[in-house]
């Protein structure tokens, strides 16, 4: 039997769904008797539409003896006070710890118990939740702990269809748990796991989990220490697994130099016809991977968006890119930034992009050794390649030429400003070029002090290909 994770004290394990149902939820040792008896009094005042949400989480936190965290007080006031406007619509309960705008304590696995037991226990909050149906707490400290109480609330609550859980130190216990409570939730859309270290093991549950489950569209892995096993066995699994539209498997933990997790994922890409978005950033990806890649893409007539970044291309590998662009009809956004395909790769792309290619809009080569030539043959595509409309060129190697040619390109109003990572600026009667932050995906890992995390000129490859995102 699988090991359950550390939690409080006089939890129940939660085991099957249909188990977690029945059973009478107890509360943890560490709640006072008495307080556990002032509970039954505080039932009905909880549940009534008339006090809010702030109230709710007040008197659970009394009736628990758990020190009420002042972070989840105040966002839980905000939308209280966005209830009152009847601005509710479409919401996300954002309780990130990486809020830079406001004080943050960041949640622990004891506070998240308290706050899943008003999301999951209020018929107010249920209310609230068909139009409310995102949940955010990336960036805490949930651990294994917090992870068994989002596995009770994604069990409860049925309204939820995007649930965040980025970097919050939950291991292969905790990933296990929350895999295996997806086997029969058929509302959950988006799942973010990033940055936690389910490891291999925790992997292959996840894994197992696509075999069954069905409605999962979107499910981010990245950087979660996934070994060879388990990403071979997401490859197996999306042969055959149609309701997946996006996977990011960024940065496994592979050995050897032969490749083994490109090959199986270029013939699931063969097989599926499904998936729309790819990440595979950091996979040590060499040329006779993206030879893989694009013998695969021949094949395959849906995928939109690949992300290949972070790996050892050169411009031998280019040659088999630009050969596939020049047939293939679906891919939207490419993402090369941190390669190294010099001239030559640029050369190649621009030749396809310049008299076959036009279905391609976005094209990231950012940090890819790239020197003015490179670069302004790029530059002379677009004027020729309608639809190639974003281009992301930050970290090469700037000479006049260049900064001229994209200067040119933005004056004229072929490439708008917000599609670029550059901005020109003249000094002494000479255009330079300056970094501006515009990418495909700049807030992947972290938030703007300005609030808008999502905004397009930011995150264009999500603006372009928006599969499963949050509500």
């Amino acid at each position: 039997m699988a090991a359950q994770p550390p939690r409080p004290v006089g939890e129940r394990s939660m085991g099957s769904p249909r188990e977690a149902d029945r059973a009478p939820a107890r509360s943890p040792a560490w709640a006072p008797t008495q307080a556990r008896t002032l509970g039954a009094a505080l039932v009905g005042q909880r549940e009534s539409p008339e006090s809010g949400l702030q109230e709710h989480y007040s008197n659970l936190c009394m009736e628990k003896s758990q020190k009420i965290n002042p972070f989840i007080l105040r966002i839980l006031q905000e939308v209280d006070e966005e209830i009152k406007k009847g601005l509710a619509a479409g919401i996300t309960l954002n309780i990130a710890g990486n809020n830079r705008l406001v004080p943050v304590e960041r949640v622990t696995g004891e506070d998240f118990w308290i706050l899943s037991r008003i999301l999951k226990n209020c018929l107010y909050i249920n209310a609230l939740f068909i139009c409310a149906s995102g949940l955010d707490v990336g960036y805490n400290l949930l651990s294994d702990v917090g992870a068994y109480y989002a596995a009770k609330l994604v069990q409860k609550q049925l309204n939820l269809i995007y649930l965040n859980l980025m970097f919050n130190d939950i291991g292969p216990e905790g990933g296990e748990l929350i895999a295996k409570v997806l086997h029969k939730n058929q509302t959950l859309k988006y799942l973010r796991m990033t940055g936690n270290k389910i490891e291999n093991k925790g992997g292959m549950f996840f894994a197992a989990m696509l075999q069954i489950n069905s409605s999962l569209e979107k499910l981010d892995l990245g950087d979660c220490d996934l070994g060879m096993q388990s990403v071979i066995a997401f490859a197996t699994v999306l042969t055959r697994n149609q309701a997946i539209k996006a996977i990011n498997l960024n940065r496994p933990i592979l050995y050897g130099e032969q490749e083994e997790s490109t090959v199986h994922i270029g013939r699931m890409l063969k097989e599926n016809h499904c998936l729309v978005v790819l990440h595979m950033c950091k996979h040590d990806i060499k040329n006779s991977g993206i030879q893989q890649l694009c013998d695969a893409l021949y094949l395959n007539s849906s995928l939109r968006y690949l992300d290949v970044s972070c790996n050892k291309i050169t411009h031998d590998g280019m040659v088999y890119l630009a050969d596939v662009l020049k047939s293939n009809t679906t891919l939207e956004v490419i993402d090369l930034s941190f390669n190294r395909i010099e001239n030559a790769g640029a050369n190649y792309l621009s030749e396809t992009l310049t008299s076959h290619n036009r279905s391609l809009k976005a094209l990231s080569v950012v940090s890819n050794n790239i020197e003015g030539e490179g670069l302004v043959a790029l530059s002379q595509s677009m004027k020729t390649n309608l639809t190639f409309s974003h281009i992301y060129i930050w970290g090469n190697k700037f000479d006049e030429a260049t900064c001229v040619a994209y200067s040119d390109l933005i004056q004229m109003g072929r490439l708008k400003p917000d599609n670029t990572d550059v901005e020109p600026f003249v000094v002494d009667g000479r255009v330079y070029l300056a970094e501006v932050s515009n990418g495909l995906k700049k807030h992947y890992y972290w938030t703007s002090t300005s609030g808008e995390s999502y905004d397009h000129s930011s995150n264009a490859g999500f603006a372009l290909v928006p599969v499963g995102q949050q509500p």
